[in-house]
């Protein structure tokens, strides 16, 4: 997958790989979104970084766009009550990082996230797993330091190598390993702060949770290939002039190399690895899809 991550090109210095807290599961999808950027793209030679440019939130891509609603289609209230106490989003990191502390342990929340507006980058991250790209500036986790290995050398089309898989394990150990319960509960308590990052994304009529609900819905979808996944190397072009460039691996197959972030994730994890993360997601979604939670036993 030529991955989000190509809406910016700084090189980021080999780190402890990393998941989230509460959507760990939810990420757990993305396991491979920290180390995309190793993973995937590499330097042609050490590149000169462009400034980042910020951009208004694209169309989504998929899921399809839901109409306005009056309400919440999954009402994060039927969770646990909001906590009444929170402070304001722009001053919510240091409140944000001491219950991530409490969930997790202090020593994995300094090792594996990005604490400096996490609410932000968990709302960005998942909205855009259902996009074309899901750009690694907005990631709330740190990148994994290897680099994304293939069967063979040179531009010529190859496949992706067996031993990509096992830099998966890691991660999904630790997102099986996150009591899912409390993490869930912990972000309804937090959500109206989830809520209003969504807003500010350009969403003010819509809801967090939905999306949310919708987004791991999409990624449940991810196809399952079997047979070893072929790429080939491609110039990366931007707007900003670059004479030291950065190529970075396509999906030789159309049909793969058409689906969107989070589903690229999900197929580059290989078969055994993707069946790991979809049960994590499908147990997350049976917790945050409370419309379904609310409807009377058949």
């Amino acid at each position: 997958m030529p991955e989000n991550e190509t809406a910016e090109f700084r090189p980021a210095p080999p780190r402890a790989s990393s998941i989230p807290w509460i959507i760990a599961a939810v990420l757990a999808c993305a396991v491979g979104a920290g180390a995309a950027w190793w993973f995937w793209l590499r330097p042609v030679e050490a590149p000169v970084a462009p400034p980042p440019v910020a951009s208004a939130p694209e169309a989504p891509v998929a899921p399809p766009p839901m109409p306005e609603a009056s309400g919440p289609q999954n009402p994060v209230d039927a969770l646990a009550p909001a906590d009444t106490a929170l402070p304001v989003l722009a001053e919510s990191d240091k409140r944000v990082a001491e219950l991530l502390a409490e969930l997790l342990g202090s020593d994995k929340v300094a090792s594996f996230l990005l604490t400096e507006g996490f609410v932000r980058r968990v709302v960005a991250t998942v909205d855009n797993l259902g996009r074309a790209q899901a750009p690694s500036r907005m990631w709330p986790v740190q990148p994994m330091p290897q680099r994304f290995v293939v069967d063979g050398e040179g531009d010529a089309p190859t496949t992706i190598a067996t031993t990509n898989a096992a830099r998966y394990s890691a991660f999904l150990t630790f997102a099986e390993a996150v009591p899912l319960e409390p993490a869930v509960a912990l972000y309804a308590r937090l959500y109206p702060l989830f809520q209003q990052a969504y807003e500010e994304l350009g969403y003010p009529k819509r809801y967090f949770n939905d999306r949310l609900v919708a987004v791991l819905d999409h990624l449940l979808l991810a196809p399952e290939p079997k047979s070893p996944l072929r790429v080939k190397l491609t110039l990366v072009n931007t707007d900003v002039p670059n004479l030291r460039p950065w190529v970075r691996y396509e999906f030789v197959d159309p049909a793969l190399e058409s689906l969107t972030s989070g589903q690229k994730i999900l197929v580059r994890m290989g078969p055994a690895n993707q069946a790991r993360a979809k049960a994590l997601l499908r147990d997350l979604r049976k917790r945050v899809a409370t419309s379904e939670l609310q409807l009377p036993p058949r």
